[in-house]
């Protein structure tokens, strides 16, 4: 895979180089919540613009329809891109049509531009390979060499990810290259104990990489709505809790075979319950009970790991070498739900190991939880496509950058 250093080396100056970012950020109305994307990419776009290229950069940001949505714009992206570089970043209104081609042909050396929201055409995410194709064709006129450095979209096959690099010579981004320097530690060189902690709503959306993890990882803590699923199929009661009954056969294959592997498997022991779910607008206090975790009332919810259980998993983690989490524990976006996965936070911080929180709504949290990024060995910007590298998966992004 060639890097962004070998492309710089070669030199880029009056080239268009189309950058593949993730800016795909958090957005309430046009203020962005969480701006962690965007700077994750900014080492990327001033190498290249300082090396005086034509920067273009392009992303997707949300899931709009193959078809302009004002409510999905990048221009807030384009917006804060822009204050984080100390320069003018210009704006393209769409993605290879007039307003990109007039932007792109008026920059000028060491000049920025980001093209609109690429979802807005339905060739980016089409299963049709020569609709895809004919976008890619068409966003490849706007670009002399391509750098992919969105790690959040690496494990879709889309135009601007699988099919672009193909048409043009490319080489990978600063971040790419440290998210998969990082995730090479998670599977080929790791150190132990290993521990990974699992959580967020749905069994069904992990069940992917605790396969892949029973063989590697020495335990394993469960968290968040999925851990319903498995306290279920130990028999529990778990109330109206987020429960998905169609996965308890695979959940009992797991645990099996983590006890036949000698793979410990750690559940909650107790849970904060509320018979509502709360209200994350007004952020209004609900007043949760705590209950053990064989103990839900038919008529509550569980919406985060209980004070025993926080103790519990910082115990588990206080002597890992090496920790991979991808989750957050509750309802972290109430303050009344909060603790748990501020719990799991502070456990990996004070932890010696080297420590990885696997994007999403976990890197989310730790921004929102107020954490210092420092205090972590690495916060990924992909949780999708993390967990698709630790299933073992061949993400497309990343086969598409090898030469």
């Amino acid at each position: 895979m060639k890097t962004i250093d070998e492309l710089l080396h070669e030199g880029v100056e009056g080239k268009r180089v189309f950058v593949r970012a993730d800016l795909n950020v958090p957005l309430e109305g046009t203020t962005i919540t969480d701006d962690g994307r965007i700077r994750a990419v900014v080492p990327t776009v001033k190498a290249l613009a300082d090396a005086g290229a034509r920067v273009v950069v392009a992303s997707h940001l949300g899931r709009p329809k193959g078809a302009p949505d004002p409510a999905f714009s990048l221009a807030p992206a384009a917006t804060r891109l822009g204050e984080l570089l100390g320069a003018e970043v210009a704006f393209a209104t769409d993605t290879v049509g007039d307003s990109a081609q007039a932007t792109v042909a008026g920059l000028a050396d060491g000049q920025v531009a980001v093209i609109e929201n690429l979802r807005f055409n339905a060739g980016e995410t089409s299963k049709d390979d020569a609709e895809r194709g004919a976008f890619a064709d068409a966003l490849a006129a706007l670009a002399d060499l391509y750098v992919g450095d969105g790690f959040g979209a690496v494990h879709r096959k889309h135009a601007s990810v699988f099919d672009l690099p193909a048409r043009l010579p490319h080489a990978a981004g600063y971040l790419i290259a440290t998210e998969v320097g990082v995730l090479k530690k998670l599977t080929d060189d790791v150190r132990r104990p290993y521990a990974v902690v699992l959580g967020g709503a749905k069994v069904s959306d992990k069940l992917g990489v605790i396969d892949h993890l029973l063989e590697k990882a020495d335990r394993i803590l469960i968290g968040g709505g999925m851990a319903y699923t498995f306290l279920k199929a130990q028999g529990h009661e778990v109330g109206i809790s987020l429960l998905q009954e169609d996965q308890i056969p695979a959940v009992l294959g797991y645990l099996k075979r983590a006890e036949e592997r000698g793979v410990e498997f750690v559940l909650p022991v107790d849970v904060l319950v509320s018979p509502e779910f709360p209200d994350l607008k007004t952020k209004a206090p609900s007043n949760p009970t705590t209950v053990a975790a064989d103990a839900i009332p038919a008529d509550q919810e569980g919406l985060d790991i209980g004070p025993e259980t926080r103790k519990l998993y910082a115990s588990k983690l206080a002597d890992a070498g090496t920790v991979f989490w991808n989750g957050p524990m509750g309802v972290f976006e109430h303050p009344d739900y909060a603790e748990g996965t501020k719990a799991v936070a502070q456990a990996l911080v004070e932890s010696p190991a080297f420590t990885v929180v696997g994007g999403g709504d976990s890197a989310a949290a730790v921004r929102i939880l107020g954490f210092d990024e420092n205090a972590f060995g690495h916060i990924s910007t992909g949780g999708g496509a993390s967990l698709e590298y630790l299933e073992g998966k061949k993400l497309p992004g990343l086969v598409a950058l090898e030469d």
